[in-house]
């Protein structure tokens, strides 16, 4: 490019060329021809093209007419200003020319390096940036329309709202009030499984049937979600004439050949997405990885750049739906998503502040887990917690034990002998040391603690997914589930895209259908967005530090099931009112965080940025970055190869990472710099002269070769020993801050039912005698208990008392007992200092009614005394005794009503009136 032109011409020059690319023909106003062969359109921009108030930097021809102007800037200029100028010129007349309209509606003002655009015919029109220039043929389309995009906006209907839920209804009437205002980003918070994909494609049909919306891209976070999202719009009874969203539009998965014409919904990934516009080859397995695993692998926050692609222009959609926003969507994928001149909606169950951030905290409609459990649209869960030694501590292999060392790549064994002692902390685990033993004995706590704790009256094992670290983590998880369960292949099968996209949607569509399959484990595949609803166990054997991505994972479980759809997986499913979260690595316990990326080169290997340093490189992004892979590096190593380390470079290598990083903190240079020169403002040039000598100090270990070179092959060294020691179970039980917050609920329902539920009044605030409840008011009692908001089952309350004041509870009783109700108020209102079985209290009280019995000189023949300890056990079970009680067993087997009459004559009802009042109190 030449020199010596002036900074506006240069502008000019990329301006050219990028009108070349969107197709436009640039003509200077002498060589004008506005009717130009050229394929397509004929559109044209001619170069200080003459108006009634001076020449305009360009004018736009379509068709031989002119339809708006540009005005160029050199870099460096805010365009912010400049509209007035190009408004002006659109106003103005050019002697002779032809106009699609009296006042140009469209308006560019652009530098080499930023555009903005403006459509006069919109409703309250005003300027946006845009990625590149409009192709000719699209604003010839513009001008033959009747009205622009975002007025057919305001001529949407009212919302038919049959089929719809509430939470849908706030999200449709949200987003189109955005639209309406012009909002060119919205963000809708939905909580899993409240039908967001519905939601999603009930406002498209409306965007694409009353507002002629050309194009919407749908981008999902995997593949096969965008395959499952493809069979909601094919799924769809349009509310025009009921027939299919499909029979109406094209919907399709982009592919290869680019997005047709002829498409009006074009699904995909981010991921392939960026492949096609720079036409970079996609990896096999891209497409169903997830942006939340992507973003906790790489930490990058650097954007993939991406260029004009005239296939797929900036035009090319209305509407961008962003399904899961991910922290990867504003940071890798940022550019791609902004390429586009189309309005952007982001659908997420669980927003950051960042997410937010990032659509212009336009959040439109907020429908929470919260919300989601109280409408019954969700589940509750409890946590479970699980603790063996080795995940907690790691553990120590003597020297002289004989070990199996495998290969990580090949799989290969090899049998050592240790020469010194090995210990391995827990986040070695599954990394350089496996222990078998480990994962037996979380499974075999989950079998023989967690179940019968928490689904006491099942013989068929939950429907239960468990996410592993890796692939291999699960293969072997996979082969410990079937000996745990003593099960076959079918019982327990790996779900990851490594078994291929087809077999991992069959055992996906087995595993939400099949009675047989019981446990899934996966790594991602279906952490975020797959709808698996009988599920109601989740196992953690990995941790996670992404709250987002937590949240996401925990949603796999939160979806409701009608009996009917359940029973036909797990038969013996009552309902599902709620999922167990098993944690067995302390994910519920660690911090979750949405910090800022330390990786600044993710394309760059290890080795290269050493070789950089070693070469002078001091770039605040190498350093860091390479100060981020050390960490990480010494999270796997054993101690024999971080002693190793440390001799040869003369300090850890923590601390060396550490040293690498701090060299690259801003506040720390600002206050260095503050020190050195004695300011409390220093200027960017006494930041960089104290950066310098830091950054010098803390790469000097990298000028030895033989550090790079150690660090290299330790980095590369793929033995993993095989721990084979038997590990210990050190606790399994449920969480103490769940266990707090079932207490809370159940407290709260007895604050909030306390006028409105007989029961609990007939517990607490009936003279002794009348204290007397029926078994109706009691189920009803444990009815309302177990219904939303508070979602707790009455036995579930007991664990938690016995977990939290375990010198106050006697005993556990059968979960299926209602009476555990009786109890648990009596305890939770301080009527009772003491938390017991209510058989154990009816029976002690029933003693006591005896012995005064006898004392008062009242004798009971045998038969009467067993017939009594039958009343006594019909009270226990179910906190009265009726009269129609006697026509059903156990005592219409002795005789019934008769029989009684005959051992009691006419003091039959006294009786029994008098246990139901003694033995209740």
């Amino acid at each position: 490019m030449n020199s010596s032109l002036k900074p506006e011409d240069l502008a000019r020059v990329t301006i050219d060329k990028k009108l070349t690319d969107a197709g436009w023909l640039v003509q200077d106003k002498k060589r004008m021809n506005l009717f130009a062969a050229k394929e397509g359109v004929h559109g044209v921009a001619i170069r200080e093209m003459d108006t009634t108030t001076g020449p305009v930097d360009y004018m736009l021809f379509i068709a031989g007419k002119a339809c708006g102007v540009i005005e160029a800037k050199k870099d460096g200029v805010s365009l912010g200003g400049v509209a007035e100028q190009s408004g002006r010129y659109s106003v103005s007349k050019s002697a002779f020319t032809q106009r699609w309209m009296d006042e140009l509606p469209f308006t560019y003002e652009a530098t080499s390096a930023e555009i903005r655009f403006c459509d006069y015919r919109d409703p309250k029109a005003r300027s946006r940036a845009v990625f590149h220039f409009h192709k000719p043929e699209t604003l010839k389309k513009w001008l033959e329309e009747e009205k622009t995009l975002r007025a057919r906006f305001h001529d949407l209907p009212e919302l038919n709202t049959n089929g719809l839920r509430d939470c849908q209804i706030e999200a449709i009437s949200g987003i189109e009030k955005s639209l309406k205002l012009n909002e060119p980003r919205a963000l809708l918070q939905m909580a899993t499984g409240s039908g967001k994909t519905f939601t999603a494609v009930t406002q498209i049909f409306r965007l694409a049937h009353y507002a002629k919306t050309k194009r919407v891209l749908f981008l999902v976070d995997r593949g096969n979600l965008g395959r499952q999202a493809k069979k909601e719009f094919e799924q769809y009874d349009t509310p025009v004439d009921g027939r299919k969203f499909t029979s109406h539009y094209n919907v399709n998965i982009l592919g290869t050949t680019g997005v047709a014409d002829t498409t009006k919904v074009t699904i995909s990934t981010i991921q392939r997405l960026y492949s096609q516009l720079s036409g970079v080859e996609l990896d096999d397995d891209a497409d169903e990885r997830s942006g939340y695993e992507i973003e906790e692998e790489t930490l990058s926050n650097t954007p993939r750049a991406v260029s004009y692609n005239s296939e797929i222009p900036i035009e090319a959609f209305d509407l961008v739906i962003i399904d899961e926003c991910h922290r990867s969507i504003y940071n890798l994928w940022r550019q791609v998503i902004e390429y586009f001149d189309a309005f952007i909606i982001g659908l997420t169950a669980t927003p950051t502040k960042k997410t937010i951030g990032f659509f212009n905290q336009n959040l439109v409609a907020e429908y929470t887990h919260e919300k989601a459990v109280i409408d019954k649209v969700n589940v509750g869960y409890d946590i479970y917690r699980i603790k063996t030694k080795k995940t907690e501590q790691g553990d120590l292999i003597e020297a002289g034990t004989a070990v199996q060392v495998r290969d990580r790549l090949t799989k290969k064994q090899r049998q050592e002998v240790l020469d010194q002692d090995q210990a391995y902390s827990k986040t070695q685990l599954d990394r350089s040391v496996i222990a078998p033993n480990q994962i037996r004995t979380v499974l075999t706590a989950f079998k023989e603690r967690c179940l019968p704790e928490c689904f006491s009256e099942r013989s068929w094992v939950p429907k239960t997914l468990i996410f592993a670290k890796d692939d291999d983590h699960a293969d072997r998880i996979v082969d410990k589930v079937r000996e745990v369960f003593n099960e076959g292949n079918s019982f327990c099968k790996k779900i990851t895209y490594r078994v291929g996209k087809k077999a991992a949607e069959d055992t996906i569509a087995e595993f939400r259908t099949s009675p047989r399959l019981r446990v899934a484990v996966t790594v991602d595949m279906i952490a975020t967005g797959t709808d698996i609803k009988p599920l109601e166990c989740l196992i953690f054997m990995r941790d996670v530090r992404s709250q987002a991505y937590y949240e996401q994972m925990k949603g796999r479980g939160t979806r409701v099931i009608d009996i009917d759809s359940l029973h036909q997986v797990t038969p013996d499913a009552k309902a599902k009112t709620r999922f167990v979260l098993v944690d067995a690595v302390g994910v519920t316990e660690s911090d979750k965080t949405e910090s800022k990326a330390m990786e600044k080169k993710p394309s760059v290997s290890t080795e290269k940025l050493m070789e950089q340093i070693a070469r002078g490189d001091r770039s605040a992004d190498t350093l860091q970055s390479l100060g981020n892979r050390l960490v990480r590096l010494d999270l796997t190593l054993d101690e024999k190869q971080r002693a190793m380390l440390s001799e040869l470079i003369g300090k850890p290598l923590a601390l060396v990472a550490g040293e690498l990083i701090r060299s690259t903190n801003e506040e720390y240079l600002e206050q260095q710099a503050k020190i050195q020169f004695g300011t409390d403002a220093p200027t960017q040039e006494q930041r960089d002269e104290v950066y310098k000598p830091i950054a010098d100090a803390a790469v000097k270990p990298f000028h030895n070769p033989d550090v790079r070179e150690t660090i290299e092959k330790v980095r590369r060294q793929t033995d993993q020993v095989i721990d084979d020691s038997a590990d210990e179970l050190q606790d399994a039980g449920f969480d103490v801050e769940k266990a707090q917050h079932i207490i809370k609920s159940f407290k709260q329902f007895i604050a909030d039912n306390k006028a409105e539920l007989s029961a609990i009044e007939l517990i607490y605030s009936k003279p002794y005698q009348q204290r007397h409840l029926s078994y109706e008011q009691i189920e009803a009692l444990a009815e309302n208990i177990q219904a939303p908001p508070y979602n707790i089952a009455p036995i579930e309350v007991w664990k938690a008392y016995q977990q939290l004041e375990t010198a106050k509870v006697k005993g556990l009783p059968p979960a299926t007992l209602l009476t555990n109700i009786v109890s648990l108020i009596s305890y939770a209102t301080g009527l009772k200092d003491v938390l017991e079985p209510f058989p154990e209290v009816v029976e002690r009280r029933f003693n006591a009614w005896a012995q005064q019995q006898q004392h008062s000189g009242t004798k009971f023949t045998p038969a009467q005394l067993e017939w009594l300890n039958l009343i006594k056990q019909q009270i226990a079970q179910n906190a009265e005794m009726m009269m129609d009680d006697f026509d059903y067993a156990p005592f219409n087997q002795q005789g019934g009503a008769l029989r009684a009459r005959q051992l009691f004559g006419e003091n039959l009802s006294n009786v029994i009136d008098e246990l139901n009042g003694y033995l209740i109190a």
